[in-house]
């Protein structure tokens, strides 16, 4: 029975073949394409509101050179709001459980943000390695722990996304087997085991919100230290 548990988050396969690639494309197509007019539907304009308030949210610390990554950020926080959210619907795969899908987003944009740093201003990204002031028998073990957490960074962005929505779905699962264990025996906990797992579903879609957000905040947080 524990076995099964963790079965959601095998990536699907049709005759050996891999879904994943489908389970991450998908939400593209989802997304209404505007129109060439000035008057658009509701939908468009709350999407477009939307992304404006995100971007300059997130754009408002940065300086200039750190607006060209508006696009990227805000294209990368709307899949992983639209993944986590068809994830938390019945019988479907949620891509971002595979710490690799993680990995392969943080990596190689937290990379992308110290090589800025190092290119553009390598002594300024230097010194965050070792803090002012620092007493000099400090020296050697400050830059090595500095070093650590700077390398650590990709990892915690990755696991942080990884296990919240895991934690999030093993724990709907438990509890709705536990209403459907229930219901036969004791109707009336069954009924209040299920308003625990609505209200825990509900909590669900925030966390698949807020979790996309400070994916893609900490990204930017990376970003202003090396521009």
């Amino acid at each position: 029975m524990m076995v099964s548990f963790f079965d959601q988050f095998a990536s699907p396969s049709f005759l050996g073949i891999p879904l994943i690639a489908i389970a991450i494309a998908l939400p593209w197509m989802l997304f209404p394409t505007p129109p060439p007019r000035w008057v658009n539907n509701r939908l468009i304009t709350v999407q477009t509101w939307f992304i404006n308030r995100f971007t300059n949210q997130l754009m408002m610390p940065l300086n200039v050179g750190g607006h060209k990554w508006a696009l990227l950020l805000a294209s990368l926080m709307v899949f992983l709001i639209t993944i986590n959210m068809l994830g938390l619907l019945p019988y479907t795969f949620t891509p971002t459980t595979q710490l690799s899908l993680n990995m392969g987003f943080a990596v190689p944009l937290w990379l992308a943000t110290v090589i800025i740093g190092m290119r553009n201003q390598p002594t300024i990204a230097l010194g965050h390695l070792l803090p002012e002031g620092t007493p000099i028998p400090l020296i050697p073990v400050l830059i090595i722990i500095e070093t650590i957490s700077l390398l650590i960074r990709p990892l915690a962005l990755g696991v942080r996304l990884t296990a919240n929505l895991t934690a999030g779905h093993l724990l709907i699962q438990l509890i709705a087997t536990a209403v459907f264990v229930l219901l036969p025996m004791m109707p009336t906990v069954a009924i209040l085991t299920a308003t625990v797992l609505f209200l825990l579903t509900l909590l669900e879609v925030a966390v698949a919100m807020i979790q996309a957000y400070v994916f893609v905040l900490l990204l930017s947080l990376y970003l202003q230290e090396n521009v």
